[in-house]
């Protein structure tokens, strides 16, 4: 990449700009970052809007800098400091590659001065990003942390066999322990934070991690203003990669179109890259961070799958498109491979982008901000053009045969159609019963239907009733 490029980008997890050397603490805080984090460069002469200012006494500048580097950083970093010219004007360009470290200001101490890379900003390593460095560096996994007042009793071994059983294992105490869900531990076998993860009864996960579970999500419009639709998982992360596929037919979209004789679906989001991006989620969340947990989100013209902790240290968004696999939780990923959730080591992305791309689905984003890592999937053209975008609707089951094939209908709609067509006559609040949401929620399904002409109300107010709309009326 050209001086000229980066010098015309923003800042990011490995690009910082700084206007002089008038801050040495602060460049000091970012090459730290750089070092702990992903790597990096920094360019010293470009002000915060852009502008190249250049450095004055260049070769001075950058012996000062050097120095500063050897005095103030622990343990000795050593970037590449090269000097640099732009439109006739010097600048420094310093290179931070990833190192082991962790790396700290020696002023501050290896508690209070290490820092990490979080977007484009330097952030204080607190206690639970400064032991994750730690576990890192020593090539350990927090998934494999035994607990040691707990016992097998408190794994629901009945689910785990039963998981394991549909692959055709027989899960033993041998196999518990050369996958990691049970480890040695002064003379008996314990469980691993990993094995309470995936297989915990109610009890321990709720001791020991609360927050590894998925919360589920559909919303109205655009932003987060006005829920329709929520659902946290009850049982394990791996009880949910079952469970959100459901939650997310529900609240989504369909198209359909006629081929030949037959009528095809098209979902408004592509199955088998949705529930890659899930598992993925599953496997690589930060379960370190108290108080964060997987989300699943959905909005009219896009859905979200968020997972706790940024990319593994050492890793950028270009090295998981490239495939490079770093695993921030080898056991559960080594379980959930086991199990056939997961295939090959860092292929979770090709096959995401393969899905999509085959479907004809729009290339789906990964973003990486704070200390969570989202992917966004827009929802297919065939699906956005026919549905409107404020109307919450989702994929359709049975639909009664005189539903319209360009009429997009939800789950708990084509219900309500079914049991029409089989002469029930329903009110809002049966709906609203039936598939536990909000009457409001139940109102708008019918409202829709009446809209697009499937339905209509005969009778007085109080006694009167839906009846199925006759497509040639």
């Amino acid at each position: 990449m050209t001086i000229e490029t980066l010098l015309s980008l923003p800042e990011s997890k490995t690009l910082e700009f700084k206007r002089d050397l008038s801050s040495l603490k602060s460049i000091m805080k970012a090459l730290i970052a750089f070092a702990n984090t992903s790597g990096g460069v920094l360019i010293i002469g470009r002000d915060p809007r852009g502008k190249i200012i250049g450095v004055q006494d260049i070769l001075s500048a950058e012996e000062r800098l050097a120095n500063a580097i050897s005095d103030s950083i622990r343990p000795a970093l050593m970037p590449e400091i090269e000097i640099i010219s732009n439109d006739g004007k010097p600048l420094l360009m310093v290179r931070v590659p990833h190192w082991r470290g962790p790396f700290y200001l020696k002023k501050d101490g290896p508690e209070n001065g290490v820092y990490i890379r979080l977007g484009s900003t330097n952030r204080q390593a607190g206690p639970e990003i400064l032991a994750e460095l730690h576990r890192s560096l020593s090539s350990m996994s927090f998934d494999l942390s035994p607990f040691p007042d707990m016992s097998i009793d408190d794994l629901d071994l009945s689910k785990a066999r039963h998981f394991f059983a549909t692959i055709g294992l027989e899960l033993d105490h041998i196999k518990m322990q050369s996958l990691g869900i049970l480890v040695p531990f002064a003379g008996r076998l314990v469980p691993t934070l990993g094995g309470i993860i995936l297989f915990g009864n109610e009890s321990a996960r709720l001791c020991r991690c609360p927050d590894a579970r998925i919360s589920c999500a559909r919303f109205r419009g655009t932003s987060k203003a006005e829920f329709l639709d929520s659902l946290d998982i009850e049982g394990t992360v791996l009880d949910a990669v079952s469970e959100v596929p459901r939650f997310i037919r529900r609240n989504t979209r369909t198209a359909a179109k006629i081929e030949g004789m037959y009528r095809l679906e098209i979902p408004e989001y592509p199955d088998v890259a949705v529930r890659e991006a899930l598992v993925n989620a599953v496997a690589h969340s930060a379960y370190f961070l108290s108080g964060m947990r997987i989300m699943v989100a959905i909005y009219d013209d896009r859905l979200e799958i968020q997972n706790p902790g940024m990319l593994p240290f050492g890793m950028t968004l270009e090295d998981l498109k490239a495939g490079v696999s770093k695993s921030r939780n080898r056991m559960i990923a080594r379980v959930m491979r086991t199990l056939a959730m997961m295939e090959e080591w860092g292929s979770g992305y090709k096959r995401i982008m393969e899905a999509c791309r085959a479907g004809g689905y729009p290339e789906p984003e990964w973003q990486e901000f704070g200390s969570a890592i989202r992917v966004v999937f827009k929802p297919h053209s065939e699906v956005f053009l026919v549905a409107e975008p404020h109307v919450p609707v989702n994929v359709p089951v049975n639909v009664p045969v005189n539903v319209p094939v360009n009429v997009p209908v939800n789950e708990r709609q084509a219900w309500f159609l079914e049991q029409l067509a089989a002469g029930q006559k329903l009110k809002p609040i049966e709906l609203a019963n039936h598939w536990r949401v909000n009457p409001k929620t139940a109102k708008r399904d019918i409202a829709d239907l009446k809209k697009h002409g499937l339905i209509e109300f005969v009778g007085a107010p109080k006694t009167g009733c839906y009846r199925l709309m006759p497509l040639s009326k």
